[in-house]
C-alpha cells in the first residue's frame, strides 16, 4: 500500500499495490503493521456497508463527538463516489478546509479520515457501494454533522445532489 498525504494534516488517500497475473490480480486491502509503520494506529472495531441505488445521491457530511470521535477508512466497492473529509480540528492550521477524491472500484483507492474530520460522498454512478472499515462503535448520542453546502466550506460538489436524507439536510452550520 502506498500512503498519499493530501493537504489535510493527517489524511491520506490509500492506493494498492496490486500483483497481477493471467488469473487477475489481488492487493491488501488493510494491514495492520502498514498503518503501524505510517505511524498511523488504526484498530477496526466495527465494519459498515453502504448502498446507494442512484448517482446524485449525497450522505454526509457525518462525524462522532468526543469522547466517541473514529477513523475511518473508506473504500469504494461498487460503482464510483465523490468522497470529501472537512478538518474540524479548531487548533488546526487547516480548520475548516475540505478535500475530495474519487473512490471507485475501479481505481480501488482507499481514504484514510483521522478523528475530528467530517466525512461524506456523492454517488456518480448507480448501484455504488462504500466499504467503511471505523475505530469506534456506532454511538448514537454522539453522533453528529454538518451541512453538505456549508458556506464558511464551500465544496465543489462535480455534480448536483439530488437525494439527501432529511437528517442530512437538517445540520446545523458550523
Amino acid at each position: 500500500m502506498r500512503f498519499i498525504p493530501i493537504p489535510l494534516s493527517g489524511a491520506y488517500v490509500i492506493e494498492p499495490e496490486p500483483r497481477e497475473d493471467d488469473r487477475g490480480s489481488f492487493f491488501r486491502a488493510f494491514c495492520q503493521d502498514e498503518f503501524k509503520a505510517q505511524d498511523l494506529p488504526f484498530q477496526t472495531v466495527q465494519c459498515n456497508m453502504s448502498e446507494n441505488r442512484k448517482k446524485g445521491t449525497l450522505r454526509g457530511m457525518h462525524f462522532q463527538k468526543d469522547p466517541f470521535a473514529e477513523i475511518k477508512i473508506v473504500r469504494c466497492v461498487a460503482g464510483a463516489v465523490y468522497d470529501v473529509i472537512i478538518d474540524l480540528r479548531p487548533e488546526s492550521a487547516t480548520y475548516l478546509r475540505w478535500h475530495g477524491v474519487e473512490l471507485s472500484a475501479q481505481n480501488r483507492l482507499a481514504f484514510y479520515v483521522p478523528e475530528h474530520f467530517a466525512h461524506g460522498y456523492l454517488t456518480l454512478s448507480d448501484n455504488s457501494t462504500v466499504f467503511y472499515q471505523v475505530s469506534e462503535f456506532y454511538h448514537p448520542e454522539a453522533d453528529s454533522g454538518i451541512p453538505f453546502d456549508e458556506a464558511r466550506v464551500n465544496i465543489a460538489w462535480p455534480i448536483a445532489p439530488t437525494i439527501i436524507s432529511d437528517k442530512d439536510r437538517k445540520w446545523k452550520p458550523v
